[in-house]
């Protein structure tokens, strides 16, 4: 037989087992990240996980403060340098965080704005208006601020601190964007119905799916950083399919998929009037109702849409300090179990122990059930309105 014979009767008898061959090394493949996937998602849900993620924030987060104290005598000195040196370290502590929901959960954001607004972010100083639904929605509203590289700050204290401590921000060196929840407290059942009762007292619209607002707050803010401040971003969260998030679940390594409705009002256009700003606060969160019942129905927001990238600085700070303080409580350990005493083992044990149920407790504190009692009592409401 010749060559010439023996090619095509190889070419054609070995295609099929090629082709089996890549669908087998495919399907191979795949099982193989599936598993790989599995494990990591497996290693995110273990609470040791958690225990180490924890240890790492306040662990850095005591070592920032001290660093801070440092810096007082640099405060008569440079008023503005100290500023912006705290600014930086308050940022290695919030931008952890930020890392735990855009990296560890791979959680992705939507952001639904006007393309000429988008081109203003992170160029201006802003007030934030942030609905208060979610256990995690400051966390969305930080991971918002992070992605336009501005510094973000909350706020829900008392009248007299607000106008005392809003002051200082006006001279402030770095661009800040003020997130402020209106609503004074989270969306719960009991809250709102106590709320929507003040609202009918008081011939004020019913809201679905807010709080009613706090007004006097809100005035005190616009009116204090007027001149300083270009516009009120007026933002409303929620999560695909219905979810709600939690911080327990962000550190357990899932993901979600969050769309932001931002709307940029120029200052300008809020009233000065206490009365009239109280009034355009209201019609504001009358509409920010009406997004919400789009949302629900259609599953979007009215407008384009755009997907800010994530920046790598949260995580890179995340994997410094995480470097930095795992080494050597790695090489403690080794050390202890090491020695072999009985009672140092014991000791280290009941430390782990008592450390986890701090972190329990910790993260059991940012859950709805447990949040603030403001708001479940008509009185409340009624005084903030």
């Amino acid at each position: 037989m010749s060559l010439k014979q023996l090619a095509p009767s190889f070419d054609t008898s070995s295609t099929p087992v090629l082709a089996r061959y890549t669908t087998t090394t495919k399907m191979t493949g795949r099982r193989r990240c599936r598993r790989t996937m599995s494990l990591v998602q497996l290693l995110k849900c273990h609470f040791l996980s958690h225990l180490i993620l924890c240890y790492v924030f306040l662990v850095s987060g005591l070592i920032v403060n001290l660093l801070q104290l440092c810096t007082l005598p640099l405060w008569p000195l440079s008023k503005q340098l100290a500023r912006k040196v705290n600014c930086r370290l308050a940022y290695c502590i919030y931008s952890q965080m930020v890392a735990a929901l855009e990296w560890w959960s791979g959680t992705e954001c939507t952001l639904y704005t006007d393309p000429k607004s988008f081109s203003l972010y992170g160029k201006e100083n802003a007030i934030v208006v942030l609905n208060h639904s979610f256990e995690i929605d400051f966390l969305c509203g930080w991971t918002f601020c992070e992605r336009f590289g501005v510094l973000g700050r909350k706020w829900e204290d008392d009248r007299k601190t607000v106008a005392q401590s809003l002051q200082n921000l006006r001279d402030y060196p770095e661009k800040y964007w003020f997130l402020l929840y209106c609503e004074g407290t989270r969306f719960t059942p009991k809250k709102h119905q106590n709320s929507m009762q003040v609202a009918e007292s008081k011939g004020l619209p019913k809201l679905k799916y807010h709080l009613l607002p706090r007004t006097k707050g809100f005035w005190i803010t616009v009116q204090n950083l007027r001149g300083t401040v270009a516009a009120v971003y007026d933002s409303t969260l929620n999560f695909r399919n219905n979810e709600t998030p939690t911080l327990r679940d962000i550190l357990s390594g899932k993901k979600y998929h969050a769309d932001l409705y931002v709307r940029r009002i120029p200052l300008e256009l809020i009233p000065e009037d206490e009365s009239e700003c109280a009034d355009w606060l209201h019609k504001l969160y009358q509409e920010k109702d009406s997004f919400q019942e789009l949302y629900m129905q259609t599953g979007l927001y009215p407008g384009p849409t755009v997907s800010p990238p994530r920046r790598p600085w949260s995580l890179i700070n995340w994997l410094f300090w995480s470097c930095l303080l795992l080494y050597p409580l790695g090489l403690l350990l080794v050390q202890l179990f090491a020695s072999g005493s009985v009672t140092t083992i014991l000791a280290s044990v009941a430390l782990c122990t008592a450390a986890s149920v701090g972190v329990r407790w910790m993260i059991g504190q940012t859950e709805i059930n447990r949040a603030s009692h403001y708001g479940e009592s008509k009185a409340m409401h009624q005084n903030n309105n």
